[in-house]
């Protein structure tokens, strides 16, 4: 058991009952416990397995190869659009999880099989991201465009076609995609800021202008 998890339990300010549970269901199912990214983590031979979280409407177990999980029962969910590989549980207490202990523990040692048979996920790469239609015609209209966005890091391509396909009307996604035109000319990203990080990024404190 981790120290660093003792603190988290104690911490939260919702569903402790919950991760308590999940916490000995995990390690009953003979998983080293970790803290990373300020979550509760379990791995299998260093080998990351499942991630606990706290969300203001709901816990989770969140599986890192959740995609290669069978999922007969369908309970597992995507954390976002764009998520290739993670899936999760939800739950909003207690009883849902003391219920379903027999069926979380299949998933956890289906998961660690998979470990030990060393499958790995095959990512999209950037060439296979499904662009908007209104992105590629740029594209394909623009070959400095084009070579511009193609030497972007697949993680600042996913950020833009995620930010223009995310209007429902197509002249808002052609006004969007011509404003950051000469953003993507220059090899910034969505999120660059003028100090050369991402707003996201500890260093950058959101302070500066930007681009």
């Amino acid at each position: 058991m981790n120290s660093k998890v003792d603190d988290f339990i104690r911490n939260a300010k919702k569903w402790q009952s919950e991760i308590i549970q999940l916490r000995t269901l995990l390690l009953d199912c003979g998983l080293t416990e970790e803290f990373k990214w300020r979550n509760p983590c379990y791995s299998f031979q260093g080998n990351n397995i499942v991630l606990i979280g706290s969300f203001k409407a709901f816990c989770s177990l969140s599986f890192f190869k959740g995609i290669l999980l069978q999922d007969s029962n369908e309970l597992l969910s995507k954390p976002g659009e764009n998520s290739q590989s993670m899936r999760f549980f939800k739950f909003n207490n207690p009883k849902e999880i003391a219920e379903q202990q027999s069926i979380i523990k299949a998933y956890i040692y289906e998961a660690i099989e998979i470990e030990k048979a060393g499958l790995k996920v095959i990512f999209k790469t950037k060439e296979e991201l499904e662009l908007v239609e209104e992105l590629q015609m740029a594209l394909d209209n623009n070959p400095a465009f084009k070579t511009a966005f193609k030497a972007l890091t697949p993680g600042r391509q996913r950020a833009y076609n995620i930010y223009f396909s995310g209007s429902k009307q197509s002249k808002t996604r052609e006004t969007r995609i011509e404003k950051y035109t000469q953003r993507i000319l220059d090899g910034k990203g969505i999120n660059d800021c003028i100090c050369g990080l991402s707003k996201k990024m500890p260093n950058c404190d959101g302070s500066h202008k930007y681009i």
